[in-house]
C-alpha cells in the first residue's frame, strides 16, 4: 500500500455501511418472515406453511427445467427451509459485519439464483411486478450493490469483523477495497 493513496472518506465510509446494513435487513428479514410464517387469511384463518413451488413453477429463466421439477419434489420443504436459512444467515452477516465477505459471496449465490430462475425478458409489466422489466431487474441490481460492498471490504470500516480482526490503525485506503 502506497502512503500518498487517498482514504476513504467518511461520508464514503458511512454511505458503504449503510448500503450493507439495507441489503442485510433486506436478507434477514426475507429469512426471518420465511421461517415464521405470520400469514393470515383476509377472515382471519392462519394460511399454511410458505412454499416456493409457486415461484418455482413460473421459472422461465435458462434453468427453467431445474426449477420445475424443483417444485414437484419431494424434498421441497427442505429446500424452502434451507433457503429461508441462508437468507437469515446472510442478512445477519451483513447487518452484523461479521464474516462480510462470507457473507456477500452467499448473498451473491442466492441473487444469482433468484436472477436465473426469473430472467426478465419481456420487458412488459407483469403481474406481481411493480414494474416493467428488461433484463434487469431487482435482484440484479442488488447483486451489483453486493459487488460494491465485497469490493469495498466493508467489514474492515465497521462491524464485528473489527474485533476478529484486531485493532485498527487507519481508515480504509482506496486500493485496499480493491
Amino acid at each position: 500500500m502506497k502512503d500518498n493513496e487517498p482514504a476513504l472518506s467518511s461520508f464514503q465510509q458511512v454511505s458503504l455501511v449503510v448500503l450493507r446494513t439495507l441489503i442485510g435487513w433486506h436478507f434477514a428479514y426475507e429469512g426471518f418472515f420465511k421461517l415464521w410464517r405470520p400469514a393470515w387469511t383476509r377472515e382471519g384463518a392462519l394460511l399454511g406453511a410458505w412454499s416456493s413451488a409457486g415461484y418455482l413453477r413460473a421459472a422461465n429463466g435458462p434453468f427453467a427445467d431445474v426449477f420445475h421439477r424443483l417444485a414437484g419434489s419431494s424434498w421441497l420443504p427442505a429446500l424452502d427451509h434451507g433457503v429461508s436459512i441462508a437468507l437469515l444467515v446472510v442478512g445477519l452477516s451483513l447487518l452484523l459485519g461479521l464474516f462480510t465477505q462470507a457473507g456477500c459471496v452467499g448473498a451473491l449465490a442466492l441473487l444469482s439464483m433468484f436472477y436465473m430462475s426469473q430472467v426478465p425478458t419481456h420487458g412488459l409489466h407483469e403481474t406481481g411486478n411493480e414494474g416493467a422489466y428488461l433484463f434487469v431487474n431487482k435482484n440484479l441490481v442488488e447483486a451489483a450493490a453486493v459487488v460494491t460492498l465485497l469490493a469495498f471490504r466493508t467489514g474492515r470500516i465497521a462491524g464485528l469483523d473489527l474485533l476478529r480482526r484486531g485493532p485498527r490503525d487507519q481508515r480504509p485506503r482506496v486500493e485496499e477495497a480493491a
